[in-house]
């Protein structure tokens, strides 16, 4: 998931805040079947979070070491390279389709937190890019797209939940390997059984710094936009718990309800929990502002989250490989319907007068659900960090807040205003529905970690 550094307007400035701003609650990773996973899909998450690759932050090394991997895994699958034109000189001995180069659209990241500290030289760096042809002559024109970023925080403290660490590596396991690993995953099965539209696999750099690579992606797409039918994004996939997958963008297509809901398994279903916004803290975002349809599976945050704790042994592999197979139907009907989607369009969150992309350092521990939206009034939140303002003033997990330091609040966005409006030091008043009941705390709020 991207951090604080997200300056683009559609991209949820509220809720990239409070990602940064708090951390959920330890859960003990359940014991995994060896057999129940395909070898590649762990095997991928463990490479992209190796130490080697020093947490993959853009322009770095480790950084393009993933885009080669994931370049040859494409190639070794036999699919089409959609980067563009592959280098003369790399690529003139061999076919495309063995040479990683191919696979790779360049581009330079220019996040605007290297351009507050001075810096102008921008990070050159890639996504990575394939199409597996469909089997449909009238409709293999169009295409599906699956994507996720691979990039992570890197050893930077920057937008870490853990600047005590200094520059340790930050793996990102979750964040996003294991997105990454389910784009591979979904690769290799579809290329085995190729639907009736084309499928095009995109693994994003630049995610962190700003959503960088998708919106380079969506500006220089290798196939007309209006040939797009939808595009599914795997962002912080791997630590099912209780069964329960976030989907959002049920509200981006007329038929988005119907479809997610037909493609979860009657012999082990998943846990749904919907949301409608197609605008949010990831790469689906960019394709939304275009207008496509777009969902985005997220198994929602975790103490890990931005840490260099987000190590490979806290993947849920068995829960991984469950949301890769509900993700494979899903992607089955997206390509194998009839007709097209019908488009819905809504606007993107404005972002408040007086706010900035780098919020404020107030911090007050709330865990908000991210899945609650629709029928909530207020924020609900799914737990408070131990040791936080929120857990010395006596807030609860299931608390729904309707009012922060005064400020009426509705959504996350409300919330998120109202407590970047603070600074440390300052002592709020907090309205919160408990059960029915209106309570009422009082909370001195500290800077993260204090």
């Amino acid at each position: 998931m991207i951090s604080r550094n997200t300056v683009r307007a559609f991209c949820l400035a509220g809720t990239v805040a409070i990602l940064a701003a708090c951390h959920a609650s330890t859960e003990r990773r359940p014991e995994v079947a060896a057999a129940a996973v395909p070898a590649s899909l762990q095997l991928d998450v463990e490479y992209l979070s190796d130490d080697a690759l020093e947490g993959r932050g853009t322009g770095s090394a480790g950084n393009d070491s993933a885009a080669v991997y994931i370049a040859r895994r494409f190639a070794a699958l036999g699919l089409e390279p959609a980067g563009g034109v592959p280098a003369a000189s790399a690529c003139t001995a061999a076919s495309a389709t063995s040479c990683p180069e191919a696979y790779l659209q360049r581009f330079t990241a220019r996040p605007a937190s290297d351009a507050h500290r001075g810096i102008t030289e921008g990070r050159r760096t890639q996504n990575v890019v394939a199409i597996l042809r469909g089997t449909d002559p009238e409709l293999r024109d169009q295409v599906v797209v699956l994507g996720a970023h691979f990039d992570h925080l890197g050893r930077s403290p920057e937008s870490s939940l853990d600047p005590q660490a200094g520059d340790a590596i930050r793996n990102g396991a979750d964040d996003n390997a294991s997105g990454t690993a389910v784009v591979m995953e979904l690769a290799r099965v579809l290329s085995a059984n190729p639907p009736r539209r084309s499928v095009l696999f995109v693994l994003f750099s630049g995610e962190e710094l700003g959503l960088l690579g998708s919106l380079h992606f969506v500006d220089n797409l290798p196939v007309p936009m209006e040939r797009v039918q939808a595009m599914v994004n795997f962002d912080m996939v791997g630590r099912l718990r209780d069964d329960r997958l976030i989907v959002y963008g049920i509200g981006t297509a007329e038929e988005m309800p119907a479809l997610v809901q037909q493609a979860n398994s009657a012999e082990a279903p998943l846990s749904l929990a919907t949301v409608p916004d197609g605008f949010g803290p990831s790469d689906h975002s960019s394709f939304y502002a275009k207008g496509i349809p777009v969902l985005h599976m997220f198994t929602d945050l975790h103490e890990q989250y931005h840490r260099a704790t987000d190590k490979a042994n806290t993947i849920n592999y068995a829960g991984l490989q469950r949301v890769a197979d509900y993700a494979t139907r899903v992607t089955r009907e997206l390509a194998n319907r009839d007709g097209r989607l019908t488009p819905i369009r809504t606007a993107p969150p404005s972002v408040a007068a007086g706010s900035s992309s780098s919020g404020s350092s107030a911090y007050f521990g709330s865990v908000p659900d991210m899945a609650a939206t629709e029928g909530v009034v207020g924020m609900r939140l799914t737990g408070v960090t131990p040791g936080s303002p929120a857990d010395k003033a006596g807030i609860q997990a299931g608390d729904v807040i309707v009012q922060f330091g005064g400020v009426a609040v509705k959504d996350i966005y409300e919330y998120t205003d109202a407590l970047r409006s603070h600074a440390p030091g300052d002592v709020v008043e907090i309205v919160a529905v408990r059960n029915g009941k209106r309570m009422t705390f009082s909370a001195t709020l500290t800077t993260r970690g204090g």
